[in-house]
């Protein structure tokens, strides 16, 4: 009897799973090319404004270059992603490393007949060998600082960890532009913004496991471990109780389409520096697809020279590595709770030749929205909590991490 109890709790738990996706932290593409000494040439050919570009919806609808369908280069970004898991598409299935991005919503991988150097080093997807494979036929694109990226949509079997989504919306690039996909530790991207980010026609992943009944509750969360070695989670449809300690500190969102909210106020060891408590406040957009913490280029600035830090000619600022471990605390305050962060976790530590630099994970950018200034908590912010995105009351959560046992 006990057998059978436990094969049925078994049978339940795979219609309506809780799943585990392993999150591998590798070093970004900035920190590749400036290990290789290859930045700066590369930031000279690729000199955009990557972030206003990645949010170009915050923009007022007035501003013809940014609106939607219109250059809008939500993810070039990408060159900061620093995590990343696996899924597969097909039957049998192929398996893809991507970016579980909350900045975008599309799915896309590379389609075996991609004519760019970019898709010679990364998995490829071959419809030919899929027997659930549907052709769609439209065209996609996305327009990135180097050129477009140009696809074919298609709609196929989708498994995340074990997970299956049938009739799957994605696209199959055959164009990648530039070189900075070539270098990248991801073969593609899966988006899990809101749906009104969607570049493709159907639904989102996410959006697919709620209507598919597959998730016991509309909600995911992150678990971003930054320790040498050890393995991040992503968990569709629930939380990890094991990870964190509650409560979980909840803000509305306040536009669907980004994981967008409202954040109170940014301090510099304990005073209110930026983002001051008025009507409107500041709005913080939630973004695992990138390693950094960006916010306003005035506010960023000073808070780089509060920091001591010095800028080079592509807009990093780089901090005396002998200097962390008195830098000021930086903190967030969203919905009444103070987030702190030290020196040791909002300055990265690379490696040009046999020095060591130590650069500021803050970056400007001037994004405006109907709610005011924004600013961008990346992983510098996000792996230091345990975040919770609740589709189904439309709010993000964050919560104290539990202390880890040191092995």
């Amino acid at each position: 009897m006990k057998r059978i109890l436990l094969l049925l709790l078994c049978c339940l738990c795979f219609v309506r799973g809780l799943v585990r996706i392993p999150l591998i932290k590798k070093p970004s593409l900035r920190s590749h090319l400036r290990a290789s000494d290859q930045l700066e040439d590369f930031l000279k050919d690729h000199q955009v404004d990557v972030f206003s570009r990645r949010y170009s919806q915050c923009y007022p609808p007035t501003l013809v270059s940014l609106k939607p369908g219109r250059a809008a280069e939500r993810l070039y970004n990408f060159m900061d992603a620093q995590y990343f898991g696996l899924i597969s598409l097909g039957t049998p299935g192929q398996n893809f490393t991507v970016v579980f991005d909350t900045g975008s919503a599309d799915l896309w991988v590379p389609s075996f007949y991609c004519v760019s150097p970019a898709c010679a080093s990364h998995h490829k997807f071959k419809a030919f060998e899929s027997s659930t494979y549907i052709r769609d036929g439209r065209v996609f694109g996305i327009h990135y600082g180097s050129g477009h990226l140009m696809g074919v949509l298609a709609k196929d079997l989708l498994k995340v960890g074990s997970l299956a989504v049938e009739n799957q919306e994605f696209g199959e690039s055959v164009y990648e532009p530039g070189m900075s996909f070539v270098m990248t530790k991801f073969d593609g991207v899966l988006g899990l913004s809101y749906p009104t980010l969607s570049d493709e026609l159907g639904a989102p992943v996410f959006d697919n496991l709620i209507n598919q009944n597959k998730v016991e509750k509309p909600i995911f969360s992150f678990y971003l471990n930054n320790s040498p070695g050890k393995e991040g989670q992503l968990l569709l449809g629930a939380v990890d109780e094991d990870l964190f300690v509650r409560p979980i500190n909840w803000s509305p969102v306040t536009v669907k389409g980004y994981w967008q909210i409202k954040m109170d106020a940014v301090k510099v060891q304990g005073t209110t520096s930026f983002c001051k408590a008025d009507a409107n406040s500041c709005q913080a957009v939630v973004d695992t697809g990138t390693s950094l913490i960006a916010g306003p280029a005035m506010d960023i600035l000073n808070l780089q020279q509060l920091i001591g830090a010095t800028p080079t000619p592509f807009g990093e600022f780089l901090v005396d590595c002998s200097r962390i471990s008195s830098l000021p605390v930086i903190s967030f305050v969203i919905n009444g709770v103070e987030y702190s962060l030290t020196g040791e976790t909002y300055v990265k530590k690379d490696i040009i030749g046999d020095r060591v630099v130590c650069v500021t994970g803050f970056q400007a950018v001037d994004i405006t929205s109907l709610f005011g200034p924004m600013w961008v908590l990346g992983d510098v912010f996000l792996a230091q909590v345990y975040s919770v995105f609740d589709r189904g009351q439309d709010r993000v959560g964050f919560a104290q991490l539990k202390a880890r046992p040191t092995e």
